[in-house]
């Protein structure tokens, strides 16, 4: 059985191990899912191999309540798996019976069953604040046609690659992952996702606020500095004494407390006046000095 890019993540192996422990009550449910996990989870044709220990005691319950009254080899064997170091693999004998392609189910329960034991058996399934990935790598492109097929009669929607000669099946929406995995019955997973995707939307939405609030900051702070040099610039042609008093009371606040926005400096007047009509007051002072700026062209015109 394949995982996503190598072993599963905890995120996938929790989903497959809550999956594997969820027997299926009616017979020919239990028969559609072992017919999945042999038909996709088999490398040779002959064996199943799985990294979770949880699906090969399904497989070896699977098989022996199917099985019984027959004699078959259901003993699970530990091996070492070559992709990953350290890591055992768990392999499974499959009867002569389950080592030949399944019939197509026709019932929409048995595809159900099929397509949670094709997850079990080659899916894999990622999320995080980053995105969500829920994929299936087959060992055929037959194999894909088949599950896609399956998956579009479920009203799930695939998009298929190729990807180190083997076909993958996969799904990037959060609506499209969730989908399947509450049709396979995934709930768990599915609350985990829901949980993730709330982390998600959380930390998104404390960004935008505080670039927002960055922003607001950045403008503030230019207006701020645009004030105190016509501010400056009042002073120096004419003096504050010229001004009057509601103005030189602005004027004279932004020269104590450039820092502040409008509305703080409205708080400090007396009596205190409103964000806009601080506003308007330093219109007013922008008018005075661009009068002052064109007096001063006029001045320098007629010198020459």
């Amino acid at each position: 059985m394949t995982g996503m890019r190598g072993t599963d993540s905890s995120f996938s192996g929790d989903a497959k191990d809550a999956l594997a422990r969820d027997i299926p009550a009616s017979p020919h449910c239990r028969s559609a899912l072992l017919a999945a996990l042999s038909y996709y989870g088999s490398p040779d044709g002959i064996s199943v191999v799985t990294r979770r220990n949880s699906i090969a005691r399904l497989i070896r319950h699977l098989l022996l309540a199917d099985m019984r009254g027959v004699e078959i080899d259901a003993h699970i064997t530990g091996l070492a798996d070559r992709r990953l170091r350290g890591a055992t693999a768990f392999r499974l004998v499959l009867p002569v019976e389950f080592r030949h392609v399944p019939a197509k189910p026709t019932h929409k329960c048995d595809r159900i069953m099929e397509l949670r034991g094709a997850f079990l058996a080659c899916g894999s399934l990622a999320a995080s604040v980053s995105g969500y990935h829920l994929e299936f790598v087959l060992r055929t492109r037959p194999q894909a046609l088949r599950l896609a097929a399956i998956m579009r009669s479920l009203s799930a929607h695939p998009k298929l690659i190729e990807r180190r000669a083997r076909p993958v099946l996969y799904f990037k929406e959060f609506d499209a992952v969730a989908d399947l995995l509450a049709t396979i019955g995934a709930h768990a997973a599915l609350l985990s996702l829901e949980d993730v995707r709330a982390l998600r939307e959380t930390k998104n939405r404390i960004h935008r606020l505080v670039n927002t609030e960055a922003a607001n900051l950045d403008r503030t702070a230019a207006a701020a500095a645009h004030q105190s040099r016509t501010v400056a610039l009042l002073e120096s042609a004419c003096g504050m004494g010229r001004l009057t008093p509601p103005l030189r009371e602005i004027a004279e606040l932004r020269q104590r407390f450039p820092d502040e926005s409008l509305a703080e400096l409205g708080n400090r007047c007396n009596p205190p006046i409103s964000k806009p009509t601080v506003a308007s007051r330093f219109a007013a002072l922008n008018r005075l000095a661009a009068s002052l700026g064109s007096e001063d062209k006029e001045h320098s015109k007629q010198a020459r």
